[in-house]
């Protein structure tokens, strides 16, 4: 499946979704090619492809971490008969998956943490106990089959680091964080056209109202 070929059906079956939802799956596929053209380079590539999820998923209340944003992964695991989610985060990328929730670089609260010292060197922070709860709870998870909360869990770290990555907090091209961001761009890059088919496939579920709609002159 290619954005060419997303975009083609979506221009067929336009008659069959209101404006926003055709605006959503329009804006993502621009960014889902924009990242295809990035081959090469994981940095461009995993911005471009995080963009594209987020003109998918994210509302104006959907945001990683929060129950809106849970809901919504709920809704597309249970939209995936194929069970293609599934698929990539136990078989595909079970090993990547683990080593990202392990990394405590792409872990909210470390970072915090570091704020937090850098400013009063005597600072203390129960990070590496929350870290070590969220990473047995994600295992649990993996163990367990639930789909959903695994994938919550996944996009969550990635979302820590693209605000790493977009704020400048890393240097373009960097090795120190070359394991995570190429992770990151594999994930993404896997999950869109899995994610942009089923928002095809059901343009009649509600998928929440853009933050940014298209407002006429």
């Amino acid at each position: 499946m290619t954005p060419d070929e997303l975009h083609e059906r979506l221009r067929a079956q336009r008659d069959l979704f209101n404006e926003e939802h055709s605006t959503r799956l329009h804006r993502a596929i621009s960014w889902w090619r924009a990242a295809q053209d990035q081959q090469g380079n994981a940095d461009l590539q995993f911005i471009t492809a995080w963009i594209s999820l987020s003109a998918c998923c994210l509302t104006d209340e959907s945001q990683p971490g929060n129950s809106s944003f849970l809901k919504l992964i709920e809704q597309l695991v249970s939209l995936d008969k194929e069970q293609a989610i599934y698929e990539m985060l136990w078989h595909q990328y079970s090993g990547s998956v683990k080593a990202l929730l392990k990394n405590q670089f792409v872990y909210g609260p470390f970072w915090e943490a570091q704020r937090q010292v850098a400013v009063n060197p005597t600072a203390e922070s129960d990070w590496k106990e929350r870290f070590e709860r969220s990473s047995v709870e994600a295992l649990n998870c993996l163990s367990r089959k639930k789909v959903p909360e695994l994938l919550a869990l996944t996009l969550e770290r990635l979302s820590v680091l693209q605000e790493q990555v977009i704020g400048g907090g890393a240097t373009f091209n960097s090795r120190v964080n070359r394991e995570q961001v190429e992770t990151g761009s594999s994930l993404l890059m896997t999950l869109l056209p899995v994610v942009l088919n089923i928002m095809l496939e059901h343009p009649h579920e509600d998928w929440g109202t853009l933050a940014f709609p298209v407002v006429s002159n």
